[in-house]
């Protein structure tokens, strides 16, 4: 099988930075499926992985962890799905990813396609959807109120890929005022248009945006996507007591000790976390792409693809990669098919 490779941190703009590279065709396991996949997208963990972050030698190794394709063949274990089954999922960080023709993934990892949507779409969707899911209602538990706080949640990053699904799912699934932070007209725009109530500038002290909103109190939440070390005072601010920060990004350091006046909780959310430690609930995560699908498929949600770069080959991957590390990504960028 065609698949594309890295072997060493290197700098998107190097030569070798990403190869395109054959392997033998991967055999299913277990609860493996073997997916033909049709499309992948791009995550700021792809980009993390290739720079080193998360360095597991100098072997080549197959990135991607958002795909939608097609069940060609199941493990002895498998029971969720059969062979030409349509799915979509995210996969696992310990395990070859699906910037390949073909890849072995663990079922209950995975969603049927939402019906509605084509390989593209979908692949926008698994990564994001899953984190912002897990964070919402699995880590925050945005259904249970912050004692005299607003009914609020802040979404630090709302133009990116998590960003642009958890404005959609807080909007549909909880009565919060949804606050979403842009600081480009454009993006300011996008974050409206997937329903969020307000959007204020992370450029300007977050603190003063807020309050400038008028809200009957301050917000009891705060999903911070990214920037989190760095807007993390103006995140103790702006909370009200007993408030709950969810950040997902990787900050250098974080110093906890000022949230403990206001006894504000601090959850973190790893998408990955229960694929790579075999959690009791793993499957938990096929059950929330079940629902992601119905809520597309009703069209209460809608898939957070902004661009289509081509076929899955290294320059196109190459081409994505540096448009994520830009910064200026907004929704999800895919890759679709193999060029003949």
């Amino acid at each position: 099988m065609r698949a594309v490779t890295y072997t060493e941190g290197a700098r998107i703009d190097a030569p070798d930075a990403l190869l395109d590279t054959t392997f033998s065709d991967p055999i299913p396991t277990g609860r493996d499926l073997l997916v033909r996949v049709e499309a992948v997208s791009v995550n700021p963990i792809d980009t993390k992985v290739r720079q080193g972050a998360y360095k597991q030698g100098c072997e080549p190794k197959i990135l991607g962890w958002d795909a939608a394709g097609i069940v060609v063949s199941v493990g002895p274990e498998a029971r969720l799905f059969k062979p030409g089954d349509a799915v979509f999922y995210a996969g696992a960080l310990d395990r070859p990813g699906s910037n390949a023709e073909f890849q072995c993934v663990d079922e209950r990892l995975v969603g049927a396609k939402p019906a509605t949507l084509d390989y593209a779409a979908a692949a926008a969707l698994p990564l994001t959807a899953l984190t912002a899911w897990e964070m919402l209602f699995d880590r925050l538990d945005v259904a249970k109120p912050v004692p005299g706080a607003a009914p609020a949640i802040l979404i630090v990053g709302g133009a990116g890929g998590v960003g642009s699904i958890a404005i959609q799912l807080a909007r549909q699934l909880t009565n919060l005022t949804v606050i979403a932070t842009a600081s480009r007209p454009e993006t300011a725009q996008w974050c409206r248009d997937l329903g969020a109530h307000h959007v204020i500038d992370h450029a300007k002290p977050l603190a003063a945006e807020v309050a400038a909103l008028g809200l009957p109190g301050a917000p009891g939440f705060v999903f911070a996507t990214t920037q989190t070390g760095a807007h993390l005072p103006q995140i103790i601010e702006l909370l009200a007591p007993q408030g709950r920060l969810g950040p997902i990004d990787d900050p250098e350091t974080l110093d906890v000790m000022p949230l403990k006046p206001k006894s504000l909780s601090l959850h973190w959310e790893l998408m990955f976390t229960r694929s790579l430690f075999q959690t009791a609930d793993m499957e938990r995560q096929h059950t929330i792409l079940t629902e992601i699908a119905r809520l597309i498929d009703s069209g209460r949600l809608n898939t957070t693809l902004s661009e289509t770069l081509g076929p899955i080959d290294a320059a196109n991957l190459a081409r994505a990669h540096a448009f994520i590390e830009s910064g200026k990504a907004r929704g999800k960028v895919v890759l679709a098919g193999f060029s003949d």
